[in-house]
């Protein structure tokens, strides 16, 4: 934590947590204590009287006075922000009875001006400026829509205080479905994650990851994948799951040989990785839920296989990396030390077991996370006492409700923020027209609108955050999409892929560049890196739109077929791309690798002959090359060139040069 949250500042963003965790209890078990219920309005805007203020506490003005104490004017905007939002939760019933959001009295009217300020500095302190400008952009869209020179562009226009009244005090904008999803769902699934790494999670699953890959070749660069995906799973934050992960991770796997701009490569991809895998993935998956309309349990199974796919892609490029470089593993426990490492880490593993079970078979996702958390505070309270600790357990849990008050809010901000693009395009509706207009200009190709939609999540990724991308693209392409015949989650799971990629593709590529700062690598050469090693999640994508059973929809022998399939495509085009025959141990020249990867992508096809006839190709080019003579002679030279090169470069004091 840094030291700009002194601890009286802490005691206050703890207790705010406290109160705000106690707000979305009592509305998702239905407590209601006196009989005492809370209108959906009057609820959304006390959470954010509880999470807003600590966007102020914990996020500085400037990230140059981040490690000073909170000033005088951050306070100001805090008690600002705390005070406006409980004035509109006192009067949520009477907003809606009375229709504020068109005609409301003036002191609304003053304070909704002053709320969307509020919300917009504290999406700039959550998100960026880039995204902030947007969010603006669109939140003033509706003051314009009316002379708009493009015809579906064209909207109904309102004044100034129209607009204010709408984006705070209507049921679309900051009030719309993104923060709706965030008070039901994301809440608790946020103070899992923080439970689950502070109760030490993160050590578990690194040790576990390093018994069970660390002694075979790359293991090093094996324990990050595995590791990351688990703490992705926890944070669904690429950027802050290298920045947790990846201290450890990048140093073993340069100390094992790995060149740094390849280590932080495969951090950083397998970081990113953790945005899209269940059971918690990120904020975007959330909001899905009531874009979709259906329950999240469904969308967590039907991301599964794509995931699998993904870091099957990333760790068969490792294990080919590893083979052709001559890397072999690190000392330490082997498989024989996993048992001791299950037994004494069982409550995490029974927490994801547990989240899992009611997710799917009781179908309480809003109730799931808040029973595990419980769970795995006593285990931390019991486990703190029988080590003779009992006096650090106070400090252990105000620690993880400051965390927790930290990260639910920066969500909450950024979310708040977003709905502000909701709330313009859906006062102007717009919002009705894009997909229709966007349908007609492609001519209702649906090749044509996937490369387009690709294009336009990547430009966007780089400036917004997912959920920002997400939100704006899930009212403007994906109902394009459904009405082209493709599945629903398909659409919307295709945006969230594409949207993320900006994590590790140059030039921004947020997760590379933070895992170059760790390595001290080149950015840009570490981001090319990544790119080439999560190719998988840009053609999985296409992959499952065309063909559901990749997202378990459809008719069990199909799923499975199109799993097998996709996934003799992931290892083929791994094998492809790092230029290995993983299982045959020898080096593929250039016109076989070229050759491979066009056979590899047709493996995806949803076509049954098709994807037989490149699964054949493929064999007979990795049989071809088992049997080639030249093949041994590769191999060596190969293995020759990277010694010496290894050699003279330790000799020299400088990184080895990447295979």
């Amino acid at each position: 934590m840094e030291t700009r949250l002194t601890p009286l500042w802490k005691a206050v963003v703890a207790v705010l947590t406290v109160t705000g965790v106690l707000l979305a209890m009592n509305q998702v078990f239905f407590w209601n204590p006196g009989g005492f219920t809370l209108l959906r309005s009057s609820y959304l805007y006390l959470v954010l009287a509880c999470f807003l203020p600590i966007c102020f506490l914990a996020f500085p003005l400037l990230k140059s006075v981040r490690n000073r104490p909170v000033p005088f004017y951050d306070v100001i905007l805090a008690l600002l922000a705390a005070g406006v939002c409980t004035y509109f939760g006192a009067n949520g019933e009477t907003i809606v009875n009375q229709g504020w959001d068109y005609a409301a009295p003036q002191t609304a009217v003053l304070l909704s001006y002053l709320l969307w300020l509020l919300v917009l500095e504290a999406l700039r302190r959550t998100a960026g400026l880039i995204v902030t400008l947007i969010a603006l952009a669109f939140s003033l869209y509706p003051l314009a829509a009316g002379q708009m020179p493009l015809g579906f562009l064209r909207g109904i226009s309102t004044d100034l205080s129209g607009a204010a009244q709408g984006h705070i005090m209507g049921a679309d904008s900051v009030l719309g479905l993104p923060l709706q999803t965030a008070g039901t769902i994301l809440i608790g699934f946020l103070l899992f994650g923080v439970a689950l790494q502070h109760t030490g999670g993160a050590t578990f699953f690194y040790d576990l990851a390093q018994a069970l890959f660390g002694r075979y070749r790359g293991g090093s660069a094996k324990v990050s994948v595995f590791s990351s995906a688990f703490m992705g799973m926890m944070s669904g934050s690429a950027v802050s799951n290298v920045l947790t992960t990846g201290p450890m991770t990048i140093p073993a796997m340069k100390r094992a040989g790995f060149p740094g701009r390849y280590a932080a490569g495969i951090e950083a991809t397998a970081s990113t990785g953790g945005t899209i895998t269940p059971p918690i993935m990120g904020s975007a998956a959330f909001i899905m839920v009531s874009f979709i309309g259906v329950p999240y349990s469904e969308i967590a199974l039907a991301a599964a296989i794509p995931a699998i796919l993904y870091f099957l892609g990333i760790f068969v490029q490792v294990d080919a990396y590893s083979a052709k470089s001559g890397l072999m593993g690190q000392r330490g426990p082997g498989p024989a030390a996993v048992g001791g490492i299950l037994l004494r880490g069982w409550p995490y593993l029974a927490a994801l077991i547990g989240l899992v079970a009611l997710l799917v078979v009781q179908q309480r996702e809003s109730q799931a996370p808040y029973w595990i958390v419980a769970f795995l505070l006593v285990v931390l309270v019991v486990r703190l006492t029988g080590e003779g600790k009992a006096r650090q357990v106070p400090a252990a849990l105000f620690d993880f409700l400051v965390s927790a008050g930290r990260t639910i809010a920066e969500i909450i901000g950024i979310i708040a923020g977003v709905g502000l693009i909701v709330g313009g395009l859906s006062m102007t509706g717009v919002s009705l027209s894009l997909a229709r207009e966007l349908v007609a200009a492609v001519g209702e190709n649906l090749v044509l609108i996937l490369l387009a939609g690709a294009v336009t999540c990547f430009i966007l990724g780089m400036g917004m955050t997912v959920s920002a991308v997400y939100v704006f693209l899930a009212i403007v392409m994906a109902p394009a999409l459904t009405q082209l015949g493709v599945n629903p989650i398909a659409a919307h799971l295709f945006v969230i892929y594409w949207a993320t990629v900006s994590y590790i593709t140059p030039p921004v590529g947020l997760a590379a560049f933070a895992a170059a700062n760790i390595a001290k690598t080149p950015p840009m050469a570490t981001a090319w890196t990544a790119t080439r090693l999560g190719a998988v999640k840009y053609i999985v994508p296409f992959a499952f739109v065309f063909n559901p059973a990749l997202l378990g929809q459809g008719a069990g022998t199909d799923i499975v077929l199109a799993v097998v399939f996709s996934a003799a495509g992931v290892f083929f085009l791994a094998c492809a791309f790092e230029g290995w025959m993983t299982g045959v141990g020898r080096a593929l020249t250039l016109p076989v690798r070229t050759a491979m990867a066009v056979l590899a992508l047709g493996l995806f096809a949803p076509s049954l002959p098709v994807s037989s006839a490149c699964l054949a190709g493929c064999a007979v080019l990795a049989v071809v090359t088992r049997f080639w003579n030249a093949g041994d002679q590769t191999v060596s030279a190969e293995r020759e060139r990277v010694r010496k090169e290894r050699v003279e470069a330790a000799d020299r004091g400088e990184e080895p040069a990447e295979v």
